[in-house]
């Protein structure tokens, strides 16, 4: 055994050094950036869902209730009812005159049209609008109050309120004067309910809602001819259902949304004009209140108080109250946040088919392409060329591996190919420089040199392993891998190529025997190496794995070595050999065991590394996107690849579960349960397939569907936290891993 002592002159430190403590201070607030990013977006989803009616709808309706509570002259009264001190009293519209009311809206479609048929007839409306649709078209509710309509609440999702607790009845009414207060800066003492019709069907379990509204102040309305245009019953039909018989006064319903409403605009001028042919003048809610109490008429067609544009204070709309105050702001702020959700939800909604045509795309092209790779590469003919048989070098940094190096040396020592080996201890205060020559001596290695550098980090390990290593080709791997004993022999077989200037080799897990252990076992086979065999294909590998890779030793010195610009080191000098024209290929016969995170965090702060040096690299590698020749192809291919299936897929990929989540809560459980199902079934087999090529057991896909709910969604957060780093400008150093040192030669793993 040769042994060495490397002490170079003191490094200044590295920009990635000088930031380390400032980063290292600034990583929780990012995660708790990231968490609250997930939050925000679920908490927007909430509200367009609340909007809709999908979360918190309520589709009961009460019919045939008795209604021997409800005292008889309010069975038999008017369509208005009020409880001026206490008392329940109804109203009903005067003679000739009528109330023109509207349900359901605003709607972007038919109310404006609406809008527009009372402004030409110089006739004015109550509409009894959603709280959530005003929240969505607060535009259109702004233009009915400035022509001089009257607004009343009709709920804010449309629900029985009979149905519903007082605290919810609260809610409803609340959120809806919210909006009306943020659309157009009013509030409204008049109320509809859904599904009433006339005061003889108000039963005893609406008749307590209808007296706490009117305790509040609420004016409730009601109907005296129903148009039925809901049923969509053609022109004539909704004109003959909406006239009252012999001259009476009505509180006349139409619908201005929740549905097809062609036939009530094309009925409303003709009803109009032949209420006006009838001597009928139209007037609000609240103008047939002040005549039928002797204010004066208010109506339209030359009645004193008609016409368009009214102010507030107008006895058309003495039912608006303006808003002030935190009312007033509270409603603003409502209007923003529906906003918000009016256009980030659809935004989400065309990721989300991007992202599920990418991640189907991409198993696709896996399957596809992984295929043909295991097809080539394994018939009988192929051949790299003549077989590689001179002497390599293998570089292991090492920094703080007293668990594991010895171990990997021992591995190395059933090398079935020649080797020398490298251990370049980076500064270690363990012992591990001691615990490989130990080993060496121990194993009769004669083939060992170690050297000693101060911390400078893994990049400079390998740059100095590379200048110190004695043959043309170069291994490395990690200090806590272990080599099956023809690893070396199978990894160098393609530099018979001339033009192949690295090979990556198949890592494998060795500590799979925990939960997280068997979800980087299925992760390292079907994720990586099943991608591994698509980027070959492509020529456009992205990454050697830095546990088992071999490059040519000049190649990696004429690159500038291993880079320290970004902490994936091993991304970086792959992406910078395919610029410099070489292949990178992969060879799936080269088996490493390596041993993985066996703890959340430490899978959390390898991940999160892996995944901002990525970044990096590819930031560092831009260029390759304009360049010519090899470096403009993996520009053009490599990278785009990357980008779409390692960066903006993962970071989307949450948009399905939570889609899904959302789905399976509020609106069809079975459909979007059997979707993630069908989802699950295309990885399993994506999985199933990846396994057979590598020859691994089939039992640790039992782990699958656990995996998809919680592993996935922590790479999810990783993945988002590095986007969070790279876009606040952070840095990180490289971290080292807690090692335990269970994974032992390839016997012990198989």
């Amino acid at each position: 055994m040769t042994t060495t002592s490397s002490r170079g002159r003191r490094r200044a430190p590295s920009r990635i050094g000088r930031a380390a403590g400032k980063a290292a201070a600034l990583q929780k607030p990012r995660v708790i950036l990231a968490l609250l990013l997930l939050l925000a977006l679920t908490s927007v989803m909430l509200l367009d869902g609340y909007l809709r009616a999908e979360v918190g709808g309520d589709q009961r309706v009460r019919t045939g209730a008795s209604s021997s509570d409800v005292p008889d002259e309010i069975l038999d009264g008017g369509p208005i009812l009020t409880f001026r001190g206490g008392r329940a009293t109804t109203v009903s519209v005067p003679d000739k005159t009528i109330a023109l009311t509207f349900d359901d809206g605003p709607n972007p479609t038919w109310t404006p049209q609406v809008l527009k048929i009372l402004e030409e007839y110089d006739v004015p409306g109550t509409f009894f609008v959603v709280g959530s649709m005003v929240s969505r078209y607060p535009g259109i509710v702004k233009d009915m109050v400035e022509q001089g309509n009257e607004v009343g609440i009709h709920t804010f999702t449309h629900v029985d309120l009979s149905y519903q607790s007082q605290a919810r009845v609260t809610r409803e009414m609340t959120q809806t004067q919210l909006a009306l207060a943020g659309a157009a800066g009013i509030t409204t003492t008049l109320f509809r309910a859904p599904y009433s019709s006339e005061t003889d069907a108000i039963d005893n379990y609406s008749w307590p809602v209808y007296k706490e509204l009117g305790e509040d102040g609420y004016t409730s309305v009601f109907v005296d001819t129903d148009s039925d245009d809901w049923k969509r019953p053609g022109v004539s039909k909704i004109i003959k259902w909406a006239t009252p018989e012999d001259g009476e006064g009505a509180s006349v319903l139409f619908h201005d949304a929740g549905g097809e409403r062609s036939q009530t605009i094309a009925a409303l001028p003709k009803y109009i004009e032949k209420m006006k042919a009838a001597g009928y003048t139209f007037t609000t809610i609240s103008g047939a209140m002040a005549e039928q109490n002797g204010a004066g008429s208010t109506g339209g067609n030359g009645v004193p108080g008609a016409g368009v544009g009214g102010a507030a204070a107008s006895p058309l709309q003495a039912a608006h109250r303006q808003a002030t105050g935190v009312t007033l702001y509270e409603g603003k702020a409502l209007i923003a946040a529906v906003t918000l959700a009016e256009w980030t939800v659809p935004a989400l909604s065309v990721g989300l088919m991007v992202v599920g045509v990418a991640v189907m795309g991409r198993f696709g092209m896996m399957l596809v392409l992984a295929r043909r790779h295991h097809r080539r590469r394994n018939r009988r003919r192929f051949s790299w060329g003549p077989t590689v048989t001179r002497p390599v070098s293998v570089i292991v940094p090492a920094y703080n591996e007293k668990e594991c190096i010895a171990n990997t040396l021992e591995s190395l020592a059933k090398s079935t190919h020649p080797i020398e080996i490298l251990v370049v201890d980076d500064g270690s205060t363990d012992g591990t420089s001691q615990i490989a020559r130990d080993a060496a001596e121990r194993l009769g290695m004669t083939n060992v040199r170690v050297l000693r550098q101060e911390n400078s980090g893994k990049p400079a390990a390998l740059n100095h392993g590379v200048r110190s290593a004695r043959h043309d080709i170069v291994v490395m791997m990690d200090g806590d891998t272990v080599f099956e004993p023809d690893a070396v022999h199978q990894l160098v077989q393609p530099f018979a190529d001339p033009k192949v200037g690295a090979v990556a080799g198949n890592a494998k897990v060795g500590n799979r025997d925990t939960v997280i252990g068997a979800w980087q076992h299925i992760e390292y086979v079907m994720g990586f190496n099943l991608d591994r065999r698509m980027y070959d294909l492509l020529r456009c590998m992205p990454t050697i794995p830095g546990a088992i890779g071999a490059f040519r030793r000049d190649v990696v010195l004429e690159v500038g070595g291993m880079s320290e610009d970004t902490l994936a080191e091993d991304t970086d000098i792959t992406i910078a050999m395919h610029r410099a024209g070489w292949q990178v290929v992969y060879q799936e016969h080269a088996k490493a065991w390596t041993e993985a995170p066996g703890s959340l965090k430490q899978l959390w702060s390898q991940r999160y590394r892996w995944s901002y040096g990525t970044m990096q690299a590819l930031w560092k590698h831009r260029k390759s996107l304009t360049d010519k020749g090899p470096s403009g192809r993996f520009g053009r291919v490599g990278m785009p690849l990357v980008v779409l299936f390692q960066i903006v897929t993962p970071v989307f990929a949450p948009l399905i579960d939570v889609f899904t989540l959302y789905s399976m809560i509020f609106i069809d459980f079975r459909a979007a349960l059997l979707a993630w199902l069908a989802v699950l079934c295309v990885q399993l087999v994506c999985a199933a397939y990846a396994f057979r090529l590598d020859r691994e057991k089939y039992r640790y896909l039992l782990m699958m569907p656990l995996q998809q709910l919680a592993y996935r969604q922590m790479m999810y957060l990783v993945l988002i936290h590095s986007c969070v780093t790279a876009l606040t400008g952070g840095r990180l150093r490289w971290q080292k891993l807690k090692r335990t040192g269970e994974v032992g030669t390839p016997a012990g793993v198989s």
